[in-house]
């Protein structure tokens, strides 16, 4: 069975340690961080399957870890875990990206069962998680930064990695232009420019050119999508 890999930000130190020996029981592998800045470090050093975090985090809050998650990673399930249960702040946690919440006190079951709920979505969306991104004949190691296309090494710059991996995790989804240029150039969106047609421009001779079926994709007035299907 392919490890799945949990991480679980909370500070609380015995709710965080009873949490990951609870899904260790249960086939998880589980990683802890005490804070927010230490669960940020952790999630870009180690590839993870689901986000279990606390919203009063010291270092960095749940909301801005969350955002800071979803924003590097748009397809990892992120359960708030949390003591705070007014709508307001329920509201906050599903702005900020979580795809669930839950209320402490809570039963480990319900826990279990929201993340099989989960992990389970996400394979069958085939989101992408772990060092290979795919789609159709396209593979993307994140690990050796080595692009092929029908077992063919493609040659990017690193700004054209950055946009293709982009647009891997958000396949079969259209993103606009103020999406690329927020999570790939992480600047607010300049609409006097068109660096990032030109970037697609340049993605498309080296990824479709040679190639008969097109993975990228414009939908006119909306933005780009990498399609995996033909239809």
């Amino acid at each position: 069975m392919e490890e799945r890999k949990i991480l679980i930000v909370e500070d609380e130190k015995k709710i965080a340690d009873t949490l990951k020996l609870g899904l260790i029981e249960n086939g998880y592998h589980a990683e802890v961080a005490y804070d927010g800045k230490i669960g940020e470090k952790l999630f870009f050093l180690y590839p993870f399957n689901l986000v279990i975090l606390d919203i009063n985090l010291p270092g960095l809050n749940g909301y801005e870890l969350c955002r800071i998650m979803r924003n590097h990673h748009p397809g990892i399930p992120l359960i708030m875990l949390t003591s705070l249960s007014r709508l307001n702040d329920k509201i906050e946690g599903y702005n900020a990206g979580a795809d669930d919440y839950l209320v402490k006190p809570f039963e480990f079951r319900e826990l279990l069962l929201k993340i099989q709920v989960l992990l389970k979505r996400t394979m069958n969306q085939h989101i992408p998680v772990g060092n290979m991104l795919r789609a159709a004949d396209l593979e993307m190691n994140l690990d050796n930064k080595e692009v092929k296309r029908n077992n063919k090494k493609i040659n990017l710059t690193a700004k054209e990695f950055q946009l293709l991996e982009y647009l891997l995790r958000n396949k079969n989804r259209v993103v606009s232009r103020a999406d690329i240029s927020i999570n790939v150039w992480e600047i607010d969106f300049d609409t006097n420019t068109n660096i990032i047609d030109v970037y697609i421009s340049y993605l498309r001779n080296k990824i479709d050119k040679d190639f008969s079926r097109k993975l990228i994709q414009t939908q006119i007035g909306m933005g780009y999508i990498l399609k995996e299907t033909e239809r």
